[in-house]
């Protein structure tokens, strides 16, 4: 699975990942490979990353939005 993390600024992070956990506007959710397509609204706490090689990366957000679909994932954040 493929996923961005992009600020207005600049990339945060590219790469292929086992899943990912997002502050979601209604609560915090997971996407894992296979996962249905889905647009979610996110809000400010933390997005935690585990890479396909078992690390773990954090970034703290203010906000933002996610897109997934047919395992690639978009991630704009504040």
């Amino acid at each position: 699975m493929h996923i961005e993390i992009i600020t207005p600024e600049k990339l945060l992070f590219a790469g292929e990942i086992k899943l990912v956990k997002l502050p979601g506007t209604l609560g915090s959710f997971e996407i894992m490979e296979n996962h249905a397509p889905i647009i979610s609204t996110l809000s400010k706490g933390k997005i935690k990353v585990k890479e396909t090689n078992g690390n773990i990366v954090y970034f703290e957000i203010v906000g933002g939005l996610v897109e997934a679909s047919n395992n690639e994932i978009k991630v704009l954040v504040e």
